[in-house]
């Protein structure tokens, strides 16, 4: 049976194999359902998703924080931050908090006249699949042994457009407590 995954938006993708243009083969995947497609995982690959819902095959990532870490971060956010939709992605040494790009309640607003929704929404309709996401904070492990990270904030300056440092190493929790409560706010982009 073919691999297939299915998204966050509910797409399914399938795992297809081709060739470079070297004549080396390829992994990928695609909606189309025909093709050459694929009924195993090559070993030492994984199906990744990405905040933005876009399935791809990668070699398998070293992730060198924990579990117990990103929960931390996730229930943080959720606690103490503004943000209604938000995505934690562990990144090799970075745990990484993603936004919206844009405002749901607006993207709903704008979507009504063109689904044909009356004054609301039926039950089954999920904003969350149809908003992109952009990284706003990270924490990266500084000091593997203590367990202790920094704290960086995408900068929007056209001339940047990077990480931008907090703070340096300190203790997740009070580092997830001190920041993530700017999420979604003003004052996000205020901090130095």
């Amino acid at each position: 049976m073919a691999i297939q995954h299915v998204n966050r938006r509910g797409d399914t993708y399938y795992l297809h194999c081709g060739k470079t243009k070297t004549g080396k083969p390829k992994r990928y995947f695609s909606r189309k359902k025909d093709g050459d497609l694929v009924d195993a995982i090559p070993e030492g690959y994984e199906v990744y998703e990405n905040p933005n819902a876009q399935v791809f095959l990668r070699k398998i990532v070293p992730q060198l924080v924990t579990q117990e870490e990103i929960a931390v971060v996730e229930q943080e956010v959720r606690d103490r931050g503004t943000a209604k939709h938000f995505i934690v992605e562990a990144k090799l040494d970075a745990i990484v908090v993603f936004l919206p790009d844009q405002d749901a309640d607006a993207v709903m607003e704008g979507l009504r006249p063109l689904l044909g929704f009356g004054r609301s929404f039926p039950a089954s309709f999920n904003v969350e699949q149809r908003l992109t996401y952009l990284p706003m904070m990270r924490f990266v492990l500084q000091d593997e042994e203590r367990r202790l990270f920094s704290v960086d904030r995408w900068c929007f300056r056209g001339s940047i457009d990077d990480w931008f440092p907090l703070a340096g190493a300190g203790k997740l929790s009070a580092q997830v407590r001190k920041y993530v409560r700017h999420l979604g706010k003003e004052s996000f982009f205020e901090l130095m």
